[in-house]
């Protein structure tokens, strides 16, 4: 029987994005999409992540799970705490989009620039690198950019101003570290857009990483299961 897998999302641009990717890297698995805009409205109207929505987000890994998901992914690195949580909760695997992202650039290097459109999502980004870069014992300098006006613009559907501001602080911010992490997938695209050799250090995005590790959690699951 094929495994499957249920992803997360706080805005309908990523359901695409995700799912080329997951075909990409895992075609035998099956994928379905939940999407829920008002989390991440009502996370920016409040600045925090608050206990209802933390609550509201259990409820639809439950019912992922219940729908028959093998694994969980949320796509949202805002609401990453929520997610933290659900990993203690759930007897199935619940996958963060930033995780791997964070462990990949604790191994990168140590001045680590940390670029995000929303101030939601840039610090518990930061933090998560933090976090990552105790656990195997490293020190860590993170230079912090917030691009503003990219996420309004994305509201609107207006991706290439979006782009303009992203790719402008990639170009103009970050001189001077060793890598850089984008905390949102939506930024993802950006990197490819800009024309080969003009970034000078390795700039990391959760898609990718984050589907090769469910790919690698669901290979363990079914290896478990054989």
């Amino acid at each position: 029987m094929a495994q499957t897998l249920a992803l997360i999302h706080t805005s309908p641009v990523l359901t695409s994005m995700f799912g080329e990717l997951c075909t990409a890297q895992m075609p035998d698995v099956e994928v379905f999409h939940m999407v829920d805009e008002s989390l991440i409205r009502d996370t920016i109207r409040a600045g925090e992540v608050r206990r209802v929505t933390v609550r509201r987000m259990l409820r639809m890994i439950e019912s992922a799970g219940m729908a028959g998901a093998d694994a969980v992914m949320v796509t949202c690195s805002s609401i990453g705490e929520a997610v933290t949580l659900a990993q203690q909760i759930f007897d199935f695997p619940v996958i963060r989009v930033d995780e791997a992202m964070a462990e990949a650039a604790v191994r990168t290097g140590k001045r680590l620039g940390v670029m995000a459109t929303l101030r939601t999502t840039l610090e518990p980004t930061a933090a998560l690198l933090r976090e990552k870069a105790a656990v195997v014992g490293r020190k860590i300098e993170l230079v912090e950019c917030l691009c503003d006006g990219a996420f309004e613009a994305m509201l609107t559907g207006d991706t290439a101003t979006h782009d303009r501001i992203v790719g402008s602080a990639l170009m103009d911010e970050m001189r001077g570290v060793d890598a850089v992490v984008l905390a949102q997938a939506s930024m993802a695209r950006v990197v490819h857009a800009m024309p080969a050799g003009s970034l000078k250090m390795p700039v990391l995005s959760s898609p990718e990483l984050s589907v090769q590790r469910a790919r690698e959690i669901l290979m363990e699951l079914a290896g478990a299961t054989a």
